[in-house]
Parts: structure tokens; C-alpha cells; sequence
């Protein structure tokens, strides 16, 4: 039965199950700065049916895949994860993603379906979440490897404010894009930008799920 899954939280889903993620993407469901939703609460509120969705991940139980459960990692392992995982490769990705834009909208830009405005908030995105990896690697990060998880929750409540609007960019995005959806006729240039978009969405959601449902709900435990 999949009843049992309906009432756990998609940030917990998403730790628990391998290929978890894939699903909740597949059906648009936010397990990141959304992560504190039940499974049943979340599909609700998207119009989907929750048990459909539960049945898939009991599938993925089942099929018993192997994935890496950061949860009983050393905090420094983690942190060094996130530092060479995402926040290096958000810097590579964003600038090139703001180009291949910039060169879509300026070519395509009277055709109605071009993705108009998509680089300036790519731009805008970037500098956020610039700041945001900078608090990170400047404030948080260092009490944390200093021992020093029972001060942080000051500056983790910050981040997940931040998490959260770095949410709200991303559905912004998707809407400028069709919920990246090249146009059947779209160029190259066009098609390689949708890719990166998809790339960088999947990667940011990981990024803010590890953070929000793995490192800060373990920096907040007491002490043993």
C-alpha cells in the first residue's frame, strides 16, 4: 500500500528514495523550498492525484535503487560536496545561460513564443544567488565547521528566506519558457539554451533540497 507515503513530507521522500526527485520533477512538485509539504498536500494543491503519485514511488522502493544518503555523512563532507557541486557549477553554468538568451531573444524576440525578458532575469537570478553562496561560504559554512551549529540558526533562517525566493525565480523562469519547452521550430541556439535551463533548474532544486532537508536540519539538532 502506498497510503503510508501520503502523509510524509516531500523533503523526507526525497532523503528516503532513490529516483524520488525524478518524480517530483516529472510532475512539477517543489521537494526543495517546498520540502516541508506532505506528499498528499502537495499533489492537492498541483490538481494531481496523490495516490498516483505515491504508487510510483513504492515502484521506485521496490525496484530497490541505490542512491547516496547524505543524511549520516560527515558535515564537512557535505559542505565540500555543495561547494564543488553546485556553487562551482552555478557559476559556470549562469553566465553562458544568460548568453545563449541574450543571442535567442535578440534574434527571435518579435516571434511571439520567444522566452523576452529571459536574460535579465537569468542576470538577476545570477546576483541573487551569488550573494546568497557567498553568505554561505563566508558566514555559514565556517560556524559550521567550527562547531558552532547551535548559533547558526540565525543565519539559516535567512537562507531560507532566501531558498525560498530563489524558488520563486524559478517558476518565474519556467513561465517565461513554457515550462522549458522549445517551440518545435526552435534554432539550435534556442534548443541548447532550453537544455542548460533544465540542467540548471534540476541542479538548484538538488542544491536548496541538500541544504534546506539534509545540512540545516542537521546543524539544528542538539548536540549529543
Amino acid at each position: 500500500m502506498s497510503l503510508d507515503l501520503l502523509e510524509q513530507s516531500l523533503g523526507q521522500l526525497a532523503c528516503d528514495i532513490p529516483g524520488a526527485t525524478r518524480t517530483f520533477h516529472h510532475y512539477n512538485l517543489d521537494f526543495c523550498c517546498g520540502g516541508q509539504k506532505s506528499l498528499r498536500e502537495a499533489a492537492l494543491g498541483k490538481g494531481l492525484n496523490p495516490l498516483l503519485i505515491a504508487d510510483a514511488l513504492r515502484t521506485l522502493q521496490a525496484a530497490g535503487e541505490l542512491g547516496h544518503d547524505w543524511r549520516d555523512e560527515p558535515q564537512a563532507l557535505l559542505i565540500g560536496h555543495i561547494l564543488e557541486r553546485y556553487h562551482a557549477r552555478h557559476r559556470e553554468q549562469l553566465p553562458e545561460l544568460i548568453r545563449l538568451a541574450r543571442r535567442v531573444e535578440q534574434v527571435h524576440g518579435a516571434r511571439p513564443n520567444c522566452p523576452n525578458g529571459l536574460a535579465d532575469h537569468l542576470q538577476d537570478m545570477y546576483q541573487e544567488l551569488e550573494g546568497h553562496m557567498l553568505k554561505e561560504e563566508q558566514v555559514l559554512f565556517p560556524m559550521l565547521q567550527q562547531g558552532l551549529g547551535e548559533r547558526a540558526s540565525a543565519p539559516i533562517q535567512v537562507l531560507r528566506y532566501e531558498h525560498d525566493q530563489h524558488g520563486e525565480a524559478l517558476e518565474t523562469m519556467l513561465t517565461l519558457t513554457d515550462q522549458i519547452t522549445p517551440p518545435a521550430n526552435a534554432c539550435n541556439t534556442w534548443r541548447a539554451l532550453y537544455r542548460g535551463l533544465v540542467e540548471f533548474r534540476d541542479d538548484l532544486m538538488q542544491h536548496i533540497h541538500l541544504e534546506n532537508n539534509v545540512l540545516f536540519v542537521n546543524a539544528m539538532k542538539p548536540a549529543r
